[in-house]
């Protein structure tokens, strides 16, 4: 399978550009929606998470209260990194068997920490949808209802810009609307399914 990894800094536009994707009928696999998928009540990872933290880690109906979680992680480093240990490895096993199971011409793998969590190994091109920080912080600001602290403190557990379009073989400006992206999208899609035809054709 020809697999696309799909990043870009927090509120940078990432779903809309994976969307429009959609449209041509290619599957994504959002490394966002397996890490919510994981946390099902009865899990392996909730049930590790409840032990470390107890009940104030839930909501009243048994779900992970996420949004305790990251203000907890973000204010103890040390959590923050126990979380990881625990996450990583199953969220990548599952990304790794849902890539396998993928039928369209190419697969894209969408991960807001590509590069940092050495996704791009899995990947054949990546693409890197690309905005300023001062954008990234005013639409994540509108889109959450966060502080700009908390914003601050996403960004700074990412990887920088620089060092994500390093990691790029395509960028994607996501600085305009979304009427901007559909050409980009368009082009990008039509070269991938070359690429993807040309591995099927050296297989």
């Amino acid at each position: 399978m020809f697999v696309v990894g799909v990043t870009g800094g927090i509120g940078s536009g990432k779903t809309t550009v994976t969307n429009l994707f959609e449209h041509y009928g290619i599957e994504v696999v959002d490394a966002d929606v397996i890490a919510r998928q994981i946390m099902h009540p009865g899990s392996e990872a909730l049930t590790a998470i409840l032990a470390r933290f107890g009940d104030q880690a839930l909501l009243p109906n048994g779900d992970l209260n996420r949004r305790w979680l990251r203000e907890r992680i973000f204010a103890h480093p040390d959590d923050k990194h126990w979380l990881n240990q625990l996450t990583h490895p199953i969220i990548r096993r599952e990304l790794l068997a849902a890539l396998a199971r993928a039928q369209s011409p190419y697969v894209i793998l969408s991960a807001p920490l590509l590069v940092e969590n050495g996704l791009t190994e899995f990947c054949d091109r990546v693409l890197v949808v690309d905005v300023s920080p001062v954008m990234q912080r005013k639409r994540t600001q509108q889109r959450d209802g966060v502080s700009a602290a908390q914003v601050e403190a996403i960004m700074a557990a990412q990887a920088s810009r620089d060092e994500r379009l390093a990691a790029a073989d395509h960028i994607i400006d996501n600085s305009g609307t979304e009427q901007n992206l559909i050409p980009q999208v368009k082009q990008l899609h039509e070269l991938y399914l070359r690429l993807a035809q040309t591995k099927r054709a050296n297989d």
